[in-house]
């Protein structure tokens, strides 16, 4: 059991780490409307998407672990915004947080988000990268309350975007200067 003590290390994504980065999307994917994927995946579907995300550049993989177990409680990307060349500079940021890691959850596991970010956009400095951009499924208080602490700004919503569970769902975006 972890101590309420554990710390919190945060370092770039690994091959080794796809099975549990799989475990924790499947989550959202099953019990959530965070993500509009709406199959599960198995880990050999996802390593294109761990592939896509090297340990520089403007997409990047941060992964959090638990010091004491390496447990992994949660990651961090920034992705392409969109595939024409226009958009280079631009990412697409996203957080997951492992269910027994968000705030609220396990003692001494708070801020696992925040953590991720510091050092997603940290990583991102040296980066030809001008703006990051998210696309917050809502309703989603913990997601606005993260990213309006990184800057990120309000810029629109669309309505009724994505249909999942039955419903359809608002994705509200934010953009952050970098």
């Amino acid at each position: 059991m972890a101590s309420e003590r554990s710390e919190v290390q945060v370092r770039a994504g690994a091959g080794r780490d796809l099975e549990a980065l799989t475990e924790i999307y499947n989550h959202y994917v099953r019990e959530t409307a965070i993500t509009f994927d709406t199959a599960i995946f198995t880990p050999e579907e996802r390593r294109p998407w761990l592939l896509s995300h090297p340990e520089d550049g403007p997409h990047r993989l941060m992964v959090a672990t638990d010091t004491a177990s390496q447990e992994i409680l949660g990651y961090a990307t920034s992705s392409p915004y969109r595939p024409k060349p226009a958009y280079a500079t631009s990412v697409e940021t996203s957080v997951y947080v492992a269910p027994d890691s968000r705030r609220g959850g396990t003692p001494g596991r708070r801020g696992v988000g925040t953590l991720l970010y510091d050092a997603l956009f940290g990583a991102l400095a040296g980066e030809d990268v001008h703006r990051a951009y998210a696309g917050i499924a809502q309703p989603n208080e913990a997601s606005t309350r993260l990213h309006a602490r990184f800057g990120f700004r309000y810029v629109g919503t669309y309505r009724e975007a994505g249909r999942k569970f039955g419903r359809y769902w608002d994705v509200a975006w934010y953009e952050k200067g970098l």
